[in-house]
């Protein structure tokens, strides 16, 4: 499963000899067939934005100069316009999840992500082109059915038929940053915790969001223990 690649020279290495003579480190690499073969398990069936999200993913890390997301977790977060198939298959790529604050999510309807080296601060954004169903209709006219012509194009389609890439600048203010909370305060009204200055303040309050106002849900009952 995948293929294995040679680098040379280990980071660790304290002088320009040692480097020339370290062993090569062996990576094994997954594939795109391979990253599939993941995506299909994870997330259930395998259809055209799974694909699209594998791809972009692969595409955004190697713009960024990043051939092995294992390695390089650490120092990657990702940023996802959309929550369906897609983003699925870019957490599976990356590694970046959303309980480890490395994957952002933009409810901005668009299947794009944007993908930051934290430790270099390149950053690329990667948007599938609206004109890449079309090019899949005509590249596998017989399969008749979108949903499979988009299956089976997106997987051997060029990357520049499939995706703009740009370079773009994003800046993460520290409560954002992975680690432990930066801050927590309690809420005045509620009495719940809030961690990484979420709150709102006004008028001498420390409020949460819901509180101030801006909750998504509404309560219909009283509080209920949860269950034993």
């Amino acid at each position: 499963m995948g293929r294995r690649i040679r680098r040379y020279g280990q980071p660790e290495a304290k002088s320009s000899r040692s480097i020339a003579n370290a062993p090569p480190e062996v990576v094994t690499v997954k594939t795109l067939d391979d990253y599939l073969v993941l995506a299909r398990e994870n997330h259930g069936h395998l259809c055209p934005g799974q694909v699209l999200g594998v791809r972009m993913a692969i595409l955004g890390l190697k713009s960024i100069g990043i051939d092995d997301a294992d390695k390089f977790r650490k120092r990657l977060i990702t940023f996802v316009e959309i929550d369906r198939c897609a983003a699925d298959a870019v957490a599976l790529v990356t590694g970046c999840r959303l309980g480890r604050r490395t994957l952002k999510f933009f409810d901005y309807g668009k299947v794009a992500a944007t993908f930051l080296d934290l430790e270099t601060l390149r950053a690329v954004r990667v948007v599938a082109r609206d004109d890449a169903r079309e090019k899949a209709r005509t590249k596998f006219p017989d399969l008749g059915e979108a949903h499979r012509q988009q299956l089976e194009a997106y997987k051997v389609m060029d990357d520049a038929d499939l995706f703009r890439v740009e370079r773009v600048a994003v800046t993460i203010p520290p409560e954002d940053l992975p680690g432990r909370p930066r801050s927590r305060v309690t809420c005045e009204a509620c009495g719940e915790g809030i961690n990484d200055a979420r709150e709102r303040r006004g008028q001498g309050r420390i409020l949460c969001r819901s509180c101030a106002g801006e909750s998504y849900f509404k309560r219909v009952t009283t509080e209920e223990p949860a269950s034993r």
